[in-house]
């Protein structure tokens, strides 16, 4: 009978501790992200397939609290994404927020992240001034970046001969940044940029601003734009007929392997473009994809691929480091290469910006495509160093002194 009652507190004890366990306060997660609009086919259900999936292979738990993962539609619009995410941080604990494609509303929300002494990472949107001029030490842009885009496509169309440029360039932050960034590859590799015309994001007619680019006699027309107002633009160059006889090249500046999916091959191939990632790479990005795959029903984006990587990351650095305290978890982060089928020996530098190597493809032929998906004929890697715009030159406070 004494043994029995001595056990009697231990049981006690460790109900106690399970329903401790059952009822932890959740530690969340965001993924802000275009659900509904013009981005939503290379973010949107992706982007939250792609965190859900990172948060089971870590293990659905981290300081003792399951892990949580909240989701907002920002609508595209800067200030409903500034507002929702102060709302996660100040009612809901939010501590990392991830995707965040429109550079506007990244831009918007790495502000409040700084406030709130929370992290963002920015993976749907490419704007160098992320780590440029708007870079903070609560904010990390992962998969690519307006820079990197340039520097591929640019060199690398202008190596083949395509001097003269003319830019139909979305008129927002995102497209702004990679016109310039673009003009200056352009110019530094030897080519010249003749003009430029800027069309409203949400504009489906590019009738107009393509008799312009026509008119140009340019050789490349570079479509500065993501979502699509960038598929409309190549369909209705298409239909214009400005690449037909070789009159023009088309260079797509942002392109995804989900507008490729929704232009088809006829319309799409002969791009050139820069990724971070592609499926068909290597048998690591073809097993994460296929799995992807499974629950979106279309391959991921780069920027599906570095959600899922960017949040290992930042769960990994948290169980590191024992604590959810922002400024230690991302001196962990920092520190620390990342190696998965993302990138290998990818490093997170002073001003945020994640440096790995980047690939250039063309988009194939309809008769060079195998199999489902197989879109992209591989033309060579940029290494990381070479990748992404130097520390010195991206004018950000935090690489001072």
């Amino acid at each position: 009978m004494k043994k029995f009652l001595k056990v009697l507190p231990l049981l006690a004890a460790c109900a106690i501790s399970s329903a401790s366990a059952q009822t932890a306060k959740p530690f969340r997660i965001g993924v802000m992200t275009d659900i509904s609009g013009q981005f939503s086919h290379e973010a949107g259900a992706g982007a939250v397939n792609a965190v859900k999936m990172a948060v089971q292979d870590f293990g659905g738990s981290v300081l003792g609290r399951p892990i949580e993962v909240v989701v907002n539609d920002h609508l595209n619009k800067p200030d409903v994404a500034a507002s929702k995410a102060r709302e996660w941080f100040d009612t809901q604990d939010v501590r990392m927020i991830n995707n965040l494609i429109n550079s506007g509303v990244a831009l918007s929300v790495m502000t409040v992240a700084k406030e709130k002494d929370r992290i963002a990472i920015v993976n749907g949107s490419g704007s160098s001034r992320i780590t440029g001029d708007a870079c903070n030490a609560n904010s990390i842009h992962y998969a690519y970046d307006t820079w990197a885009l340039a520097n591929g496509t640019g060199r690398e169309i202008v190596k083949q001969g395509g001097k003269s440029w003319y830019f139909l360039t979305a008129d927002y932050a995102f497209g702004h940044a990679l016109e310039k960034d673009t003009a200056a590859a352009v110019t530094a590799n030897g080519g010249k940029v003749i003009g430029t015309a800027r069309y409203p994001i949400a504009t489906s007619d590019h009738s107009a601003f393509l008799l312009q680019a026509q008119g140009s006699k340019a050789q490349v027309v570079g479509i500065a734009g993501s979502g699509t107002g960038f598929i409309n633009a190549v369909k209705s160059a298409h239909e214009f007929g400005l690449t037909k006889g070789g009159k023009q090249m088309l260079a797509g500046l942002l392109v995804w392997i989900t507008d490729v999916d929704a232009m088809g091959l006829e319309i799409a191939q002969g791009l050139t473009l820069t990724a971070g990632f592609y499926w068909d790479r290597n048998e690591e990005t073809r097993a994460w994809s296929k799995r992807f795959f499974a629950l979106t029903k279309r391959m991921p984006t780069m920027g599906d691929a570095g959600d899922y990587s960017s949040t290992l990351h930042y769960l990994n650095a948290v169980k590191a480091v024992g604590s959810d305290n922002t400024a230690a978890v991302m001196a962990k982060m920092k520190a620390t290469p990342i190696n998965d089928m993302f990138a290998k020996n990818g490093k997170i530098r002073i001003d945020g910006r994640m440096v790995h190597d980047m690939y250039v493809y063309q988009v194939k032929k309809p008769s060079e495509s195998k199999y489902p998906w197989d879109y992209y004929t591989y033309k060579g890697t940029i290494p990381a160093e070479q990748a992404f715009r130097p520390l010195k030159d991206g004018g950000c406070p935090l690489a001072k002194g």
